[in-house]
């Protein structure tokens, strides 16, 4: 045990960074917080759109700003670059409730104003704070605004197909630096028709959208697309280096690693190495308290990388770091639970997770058991073995909820059709109801109880990660009562790029959030895109294909929530993503130098809210 101790203490130290103490949070009476994160590595470099991968994400987005977030309570957009928003109609009348750029926007005059409309877009104004500053001094504007947007649509410039997905709705173009169509209008790039005129003291902070008759157009252009520098970037992006830079020199490696951001933090770069990262607060924010102090309560972040859960768990236990910045598993809360000075956070899950079947392989993949899929019984048998309520109580403990077969939990109010739940009910009446299907189809077994095809075992393998193999194992016990064998398979680092995009697996494991923020994206995304998207197993699906489309273009809000709640129904009927439940987000946080920690839905502690609400311990 001394000897496992000592070279778990070692990690640690390894972990902190050379030459940096492990008790440093423990002498700091510094507004320091100190975050604990599981990872492989940290990156070394900071451009916002270079990696969606491990902490680089959340870096991103403490370094940079949208121009609003998305509140899924209220369905609104919340002001963070961007102050206001509203559609206009064509003659730059504002459609909100009391004709104003300050109103509410009006949903049923939008949408019967543009459905009367012959034009193929709708008009977006949006304005910008006018005291935003990027951490070099310079002004942030509606330039800056402009040439993001610009160069996402621009794939020789940018190299980056995400950014073409997050622009599909802004009728916008460019190619390899030449306007193809104008979608955007500010006071350097403006509208000669004179239909949307910036006024004078607003050339810095307006700006106006040409954007699909889609209610969700602004979405991904609203709160996924971190605003870029212009005075930063622009200089060095061209067709030959290209801002998904693979291979950064000079200058664009500076920039890489010295982040020039308008966020809440700055990268702190003396401080940061290959085992920490260190971030400062920007005191020139331009976000404020209620109060007009800041808006986050501590000064510094320092997240440190821990290269396992068990290590991170210990270093967390003995006082080395406030938070870990990672969900927990939930064999570990006893430990937390029987420990003072711990809050431990038991968030809601807001996304569910599913076993995805594939339906429809390529041609160079279509072999083995995979044809048996294609049989919509067959899915539906497999789908009604799953017990959910048993996965919940061994795979996670209890922390978690059952999900109904349309994919969207009953906490969202708003949408979530019962109609679509039609997987609940008894285990053991379900796998009765699944072996009659089962031995309609393939009722030969052989002498270990498995069915028969052509005389071979029936058997799949479940492409999944090594954390996942709990969950795998409780899916054989389940599937082997219907005479069905399942097997792990390791998915490795990439697996979508290895196997998941190619079509060159049987099952998968897969997370599934759909709100009404994301519907007109994901939905696209899981069910009928094809070619590098969520849709892994390549389901085609006429009937769902043209719910999604009249769900994506109707500017009704009623009609949309309507025609969402018939997708879910969709959804469950097809048996392609079938749930298997909904984890709760467990973490856990110090409260020896820090109180106000605060829960929110589908996140760890180390949250948004958190930062706003922390202050010293006593």
């Amino acid at each position: 045990m001394a000897a496992f101790l000592l070279a778990v203490c070692l990690l640690v130290m390894s972990a902190a960074g050379c030459g940096t103490s492990i008790d440093m949070r423990k002498t700091d009476d510094s507004s320091t917080l100190y975050v604990g994160y599981v990872g492989t590595s940290f990156p070394s470099s900071f451009m916002p759109w270079l990696s969606r991968d491990g902490i680089a994400p959340t870096v991103a987005g403490m370094l940079y700003n949208t121009l609003f977030s998305y509140d899924e309570d209220t369905g609104m957009y919340e002001p963070l670059t961007a102050k206001q928003w509203c559609y206009m109609d064509l003659e730059g009348k504002p459609l909100t409730d009391d004709g104003t750029f300050d109103g509410k926007i009006d949903y049923q005059a939008v949408e019967e104003y543009y459905s009367a409309s012959t034009e193929d877009y709708m008009v977006v104004r949006v304005e910008l704070y006018d005291d935003v500053f990027w951490s070099d001094g310079e002004r942030l504007t509606v330039e800056d605004v402009y040439y993001t947007f610009d160069v996402a649509t621009d794939h020789a410039l940018s190299n980056h197909a995400g950014a073409l997905a997050w622009t599909a709705d802004l009728l916008h173009e460019s190619s390899g630096g030449e306007l193809v169509r104008q979608g955007m209008f500010t006071a350097e790039h403006p509208d000669y028709s004179g239909t949307f005129p910036i006024e004078e003291g607003e050339e810095d902070t307006v700006m106006y959208l040409l954007v699909n008759k889609v209610l969700g157009a602004v979405t991904t252009l609203f709160n996924t697309i971190l605003i870029l520098p212009e005075h930063v970037w622009k200089p060095l992006v061209s067709e030959e280096e290209q801002l998904n830079n693979k291979n950064p020199q000079g200058e664009f490696l500076e920039q890489y690693q010295v982040p020039v951001g308008s966020g809440p933090w700055i990268l702190n770069r003396e401080e940061t190495n290959a085992q920490m990262i260190t971030l400062d607060r920007n005191p020139d924010y331009h976000l404020k308290d209620e109060d007009g102090g800041p808006l986050y309560k501590v000064d510094k972040i320092k997240f440190m990388l821990y290269l396992d859960s068990n290590t991170a768990i210990f270093a967390f236990r003995k006082g080395y770091v406030d938070i870990l910045d990672t969900s927990v598993s939930s064999n570990y809360l006893s430990l937390f639970e029987q420990e003072e000075d711990v809050f431990v956070s038991k968030a809601a899950g807001t996304y569910v997770t599913s076993l995805v079947l594939n339906v429809n392989p390529p041609d160079a993949y279509e072999d083995g058991m995979k044809v048996l899929l294609q049989d919509k019984e067959f899915r539906r048998a497999i789908a009604l073995a799953v017990d959910q309520e048993e996965l919940v109580e061994k795979v996670l403990n209890g922390a978690g909820t059952t999900a109904p077969a349309g994919l969207i939990l009953p906490s969202n109010e708003l949408l979530y059709n019962e109609e679509a739940d039609i997987l609940s009910g008894d285990a053991a009446e379900k796998t009765a109801r699944a072996n009659e299907i089962l031995d309609g189809l393939y009722p030969q077994k052989d002498e270990n109880g498995y069915r028969l095809t052509d005389g071979e075992r029936i058997s799949f393998e479940i492409l999944a990660s090594s954390g996942q193999q709990d969950l795998v194992a409780y899916l054989q016990r389940q599937f082997q009562r219907i005479g069905i064998e399942v097997q792990f398979k390791a998915s490795g680092a990439t697996p979508e790029t290895t196997y998941l995009y190619s079509g060159n697996f049987d099952m998968t494991i897969q997370s599934v959030i759909l709100s009404m923020s994301n519907a007109d994206t994901m939905y696209r995304a899981h069910f009928v895109t094809r070619e590098r998207s969520s849709n892994y197993g390549k389901l085609e699906d006429e009937e769902m294909t043209k719910v999604i489309e009249q769900m994506r273009f109707t500017l009704d809000q009623d009609r949309k929530a309507e025609l969402i709640g018939e997708l879910q129904v969709l959804t469950a009927a097809a048996c392609y993503k079938l749930p298997l439940y909904s984890a709760e987000v467990l973490s856990v946080a110090r409260t020896d130098r820090f109180t106000g920690y605060v829960s929110v839905p589908g996140q760890t502690v180390c949250n948004t809210e958190t930062l706003k609400n922390l202050k010293k311990a006593e």
